[in-house]
């Protein structure tokens, strides 16, 4: 079975929300980077891409871009500002580019269904991307990346996404790159319904973010054998929201925009 988790979102005020979305970090040089978030200090990418606050050439590695990172997120907290839910949920999460429109959700998936192979993997990773955004979690204290899964058709959780969807959305604005976002709550019976849909497929698949799950699953061991496991838990609640404000790629239609969990009682 797979494993979908609700989780209480960090997220921007509708106000404000067109100004803080931002592409993902790894889509963009640290030029491309700069030049998106010119003029705009609420741009998700001073958290992503901190480097871009910093002088030209500097070590993109080096501990003052995930200081600067930390810094950047706390500060995006207060001013934006980043608003915490009270209630876990997941979110149905509607993208538009061009005339191509297609509809994810966005939830928490298992990091030990990712380590046991439930959760598929295509690709290989390298060993420095891996370490840099390990670094930025554990940092930050915050997974700002989702990644990308896809799962086979479900009749159960397209029912769900159709009811949902149909209502009034809590965002609907257009980023800055022109690509509109549109985002519904999932609570209640509708959340039964996907967290029982999910469940029943056997597995997920990874369709982009291989180094960042890679990084979520080295994240969770450096947090238990450091006996911060309680502290990463409220940390990630607090930062899935922050990274509803990136941007998710266009993909196919059935997919998934998950941060990794873990239970502190599993291994």
């Amino acid at each position: 079975m797979a494993t979908i988790r609700p989780f209480r979102a960090l997220r921007p005020t509708p106000e404000v929300a067109a100004r803080t979305s931002a592409v993902p970090y790894d889509v963009v040089n640290v030029e491309e980077a700069r030049a998106l978030a010119a003029g705009n200090p609420l741009s998700f990418l001073h958290v992503s891409r901190a480097e871009i606050d910093m002088d030209p050439g500097v070590d993109v590695y080096s501990d003052a871009v995930y200081t600067k990172a930390a810094d950047n997120f706390a500060k995006l907290r207060r001013e934006a500002p980043l608003v915490e839910e009270a209630q876990p949920a997941v979110y149905l999460y509607r993208l538009r580019m061009g005339g191509h429109t297609q509809t994810g959700l966005a939830a928490c998936y298992s990091v030990d269904e990712y380590d046991h192979d439930i959760i598929k993997k295509h690709e290989r990773t390298r060993r420095d991307k891996e370490d840099d955004r390990t670094r930025h979690i554990t940092t930050l204290r915050a997974q700002t990346g989702p990644v990308f899964l896809t799962y086979r058709a479900s009749k159960a959780i397209d029912e769900v996404a159709e009811r949902v969807t149909a209502r009034a959305p809590m965002f609907d604005f257009t980023a800055v790159d022109g690509v509109g976002h549109t985002i519904w709550p999932v609570t209640g019976v509708d959340l039964d319904g996907l967290i029982n849909g999910f469940g029943a497929l056997p597995f997920l698949y990874i369709a982009d973010g291989h180094h960042r799950a890679a990084s979520a699953a080295r994240t969770r061991k450096y947090l238990l054998e450091h006996g911060l496991a309680d502290e990463s838990r409220r940390s990630r609640e607090a930062a899935k929201a922050a990274s509803l404000a990136e941007a998710a790629k266009p993909r196919r239609r059935r997919w998934t925009g998950s941060w990794p969990w873990r239970s502190p009682t599993t291994r």
